[in-house]
């Protein structure tokens, strides 16, 4: 049985798959908490050294300043200021130096070893090390733990992403994938909310790493994967494969109307739309160069900010669904993983470039801009996935029936008829 065959004969997105799809999307929220810590708990209050001329060491300084806010920080624990406040963005590039680690490992493990026991595990550890980093000594044990945080939550939420597509069938894989990218937007709200009335930072990065303990043990009745399953066959299997598919795919019941009507029906195709994204974030960033700042607010450089800001959010929303469509089964957490970890590498280098308007104000603008229209025009040589076939193995891809169907004019007809 192929697998549009299995999901079209059970259902695409029945009961169960909706509740195990609303679980991971609701993951997303610990996963912001997790991505947006070092925001606050890496804050650095106004302060005042009550000696003139500034002391030598650690140990000096923390005997002559004085904060003025009413929060604490890891920056206020270890007064990462002066000579030491690198520490504070050192923490973060760990961060996401472990993001793009995780990216690179967990991709092509949880596609040989099979999507639940790795998400599992890195689950299990990005908790354990996230109160590691709430409870740390010192700022060597809170960087380590940020380190392996980074690599945990990375690698889990890339396989989790996958999850939330592989669970129910490909017509409504945009569907899921952009309420996971918004679900992630709402954790940061929630983590904003928490920071402004939580003002201990080992507090707060407590009460934002408990969620995972919760997360954790409803994974525990995740069921195993049907969609890797059905890339073996029936025997390998023992005689399962249509039970796990009839039970966690039953009943057919049309959800969101009015956002299936949106992703299908509004967007013209993932590459065309990603291309138009990328593009205008990129124009967005370099016409801001040109435009003075008391331009009125329709004029304004923040309104063009703004706007470019939506629209980088948009493809990378897109991005994500558009590369799982790409790659077959066997072989699609490693791709998406691929491409998670060149976001990541970007987090990495993304602080420094602000540090290049040393040469020129404009340099940091025209270095965001180019890389968004270059990524665009790039998007174009890659194939279009909206209504096509999914490719289930390797050799699927080269397959002449596959071929077939990739073309145009074949789903044209199809539509038609």
């Amino acid at each position: 049985m192929e697998l549009d065959e299995a999901f079209g004969s059970v259902g695409q997105f029945g009961r169960s798959q909706k509740r195990l799809t609303a679980f991971l999307v609701l993951l997303q929220v610990y996963v912001a908490c997790q991505s947006m810590l070092i925001v606050l708990v890496g804050a650095v209050p106004e302060y005042h050294i009550d000696q003139g001329e500034i002391p030598a060491s650690t140990e000096e300084l923390a005997r002559h300043v004085r904060f003025a806010d009413n929060f604490t920080s890891i920056a206020t624990e270890w007064y990462l200021i002066r000579h030491e406040a690198y520490k504070v963005n050192l923490a973060s590039s760990l961060y996401f130096a472990g993001l793009l680690i995780g990216n690179i490992f967990f991709g092509p493990l949880s596609d040989r070893l099979g999507r639940k026991p790795v998400y599992m595990s890195g689950l299990f550890f990005d908790v354990i090390f996230g109160y590691v980093t709430a409870f740390a000594p010192s700022y060597e044990i809170f960087a380590m733990s940020r380190f392996i945080v980074g690599i945990m939550n990375g690698g889990m939420s890339l396989v989790s992403f996958v999850l939330t597509q592989e669970y129910v069938g490909k017509s409504y894989w945009a569907l899921t994938g952009s309420l996971t990218n918004l679900t992630f937007a709402v954790g940061i709200a929630i983590y904003a909310f928490l920071g402004y009335y939580i003002r201990e930072w080992r507090f707060l990065a407590f009460v934002s790493n408990s969620p995972g303990v919760f997360f954790f043990l409803l994974s525990l009745y995740v069921c195993s994967l049907v969609y890797y399953g059905l890339t073996f066959s029936a025997g390998e299997l023992g005689g399962n494969l249509y039970l796990n598919v009839a039970l966690y795919g039953l009943i057919e019941v049309p959800a969101f109307p009015l956002c299936m009507f949106f992703i299908e029906k509004s967007w013209s195709g993932r590459r065309k739309t990603t291309t138009s994204f990328l593009i205008f974030a990129g124009f967005a960033c370099i016409f801001t160069i040109f435009l003075p700042e008391n331009s009125g607010f329709f004029f304004s450089p923040t309104l063009l900010a703004l706007c470019g800001k939506l629209t980088v959010s948009a493809a990378f929303n897109i991005v994500y669904i558009y590369t799982s469509e790409l790659y077959p089964t066997v072989v699609r957490n490693a791709g998406l993983g691929v491409c998670s970890m060149t976001c990541r590498f970007g987090g990495v280098l993304a602080p420094f470039v602000p540090s290049m308007k040393t040469l020129n104000p404009s340099v940091p603008f025209m270095v965001f801009g180019i890389s968004g229209v270059s990524a665009g025009f790039l998007t174009l040589l890659l194939p279009e996935t909206l209504n096509k076939p999914i490719a289930e193995s390797i050799e699927d891809l080269q397959g002449p029936v596959y071929q077939m169907l990739k073309n145009k004019k074949v789903n044209q007809l199809e539509e038609n008829t």
